[in-house]
């Protein structure tokens, strides 16, 4: 579409996600899904547009205001409606044209396309014949915002409009479905990564002493952007010194001294797609040996870790393992005692005083993305393997991420374009190629 910065996923995709949905709704369902606001800032400004992760995997409608309702009758069958933001004069002359109907049809396969003046009379029809009425929520374990969406906003009204439907939530349903990606999506986490690794890398040989955080953002940005991304995937963290210590570092205000490190966590998105890469570097181009230890220890477990990842592996017994590993790098750092890891044998949870989070998350449209609790390990899942060491007192935090594809014997790196081994991020900031 001439909208679009990214090569869409074909419709067909859309079709087969609804299908599925639909085969796995009771008879007399509706599925109302309304795409995010666009969230003020201050005065007449708006933040940029972030689609709806699942109106997104449903239709592949990355357009404010639009709104999904899917009647299913029996035996999975079912009629989709996409509604649209109707294009004025005004909205054609300040912000642009929005899709056609024609165009709404040809990213989502969906033929009913209407105006989205028509949804609360449509919306009255459809409803009173609906047994089970199934909406959006964010049931996220680590969403902790007060801030209503659109779609709590909306749908709100409708338990006490349709009192003898039974209200039900997306939420699990569509969490286990987008676990597993398709051949479709793949294609899109893999230039998402590419464009993660590979922008990272480009500004390597530019990064020097003095320089601010800030600095290396803006460098980032721009590579990211010039390969066709929109924007970051997340708020990027790029903390030098003690910094390097703070998870979740975003302010990237300071310069970096000579003998910092430098802590990237960073991701490029693409067609909806999360990449998520963490890289720690030296800002003098050498590591020291303190420095270069703790990243041979985090390289190691991070190692370990892509080893374990296999199918039907439990997600809580691969995080429990990755400890056991971790405990046994913290102590060759002389960070552990023996007492303290043999005192906690089977999960030592002392390593939790320098590695804090856990080790993988799901990525796919959300950068943490949606999964059922605990999940196994299947071919086809994407996971991030991100360890990380943290020692506050000697101002070295050192977190080394990829993004990695499940098969049935292996994990696949998907970020092949950003150096991993010491000697390549040293090589490649003296201006060499990456040799891994």
């Amino acid at each position: 579409m001439q909208t679009l910065r990214y090569t869409p996923i074909p419709a067909d995709f859309y079709r087969r996600n609804r299908d599925r949905l639909a085969a796995a709704l009771p008879p007399h369902s509706l599925v109302i899904l309304h795409a995010n606001d666009v969230y003020p800032t201050n005065a007449d400004g708006t933040m940029q547009h972030r689609q709806n992760a699942d109106l997104l995997y449903l239709t592949g409608i990355d357009q404010e205001e639009s709104i999904l309702l899917m009647q299913v009758g029996e035996n999975g069958e079912h009629h989709d409606t996409l509604l649209l933001r109707e294009t004025n004069e005004k909205i054609a002359i300040w912000e642009g044209a929005r899709l056609t109907k024609e165009e709404g049809s040809s990213l989502s396969g969906i033929a009913d396309v209407r105006w989205t003046d028509e949804y609360s009379s449509l919306l009255s029809q459809v409803a009173q014949n609906a047994r089970h009425i199934y909406l959006e929520t964010d049931d996220h374990p680590r969403r902790y915002t007060d801030v209503q969406t659109r779609n709590e906003r909306l749908n709100a009204p409708l338990r006490e409009q349709y009192k003898n439907a039974a209200f039900n939530s997306l939420y699990p349903l569509l969490s286990a479905m987008r676990l597993v990606k398709s051949s479709e999506e793949l294609s899109q986490l893999r230039e998402a990564c590419r464009i993660t690794g590979e922008g990272f890398s480009a500004i390597l040989p530019h990064i020097h002493p003095g320089m601010g955080e800030w600095e290396m953002e803006a460098l980032l940005s721009e590579q990211y952007i010039r390969r066709r991304s929109r924007f970051f995937s997340f708020l990027p963290i790029i903390a030098s010194g003690s910094d390097t210590c703070v998870l979740h570092y975003i302010s990237n205000h300071k310069r970096c001294a000579d003998g910092d490190l430098v802590l990237f966590d960073v991701g490029a998105e693409y067609g909806g797609y999360a990449g998520d890469m963490s890289r720690t570097i030296p800002v003098s181009g050498h590591f020291s040996p303190r420095q270069r230890a703790v990243y041979s220890s985090v390289l190691a477990v991070h190692r370990y870790a892509a080893s374990i990842m296999r199918p039907g592996v439990l997600k809580a017994d691969y995080e429990r393992l990755v400890r056991i590993r971790m405990a046994e790098e913290l102590l060759r750092l002389g960070l552990l005692s023996e007492a303290e890891v043999a005192r906690e044998a089977d999960d030592p949870t002392c390593v939790r005083k320098f590695y804090m989070h856990s080790v993988s998350h799901p990525l796919g449209l959300d950068v943490h993305d949606v999964c059922p609790s605990n999940p196994v390990f299947a071919e086809g899942q994407v996971w991030t393997i991100e360890p990380g060491i943290y020692i506050a007192a000697e101002n070295v935090g050192v977190r080394i991420e990829t993004d990695v594809l499940i098969h049935s014997d292996h994990t696949e790196d998907l970020i092949t374009t950003a150096p991993l081994e010491p000697d390549d991020v040293e090589s490649l900031m003296r201006g060499g190629k990456n040799e891994r």
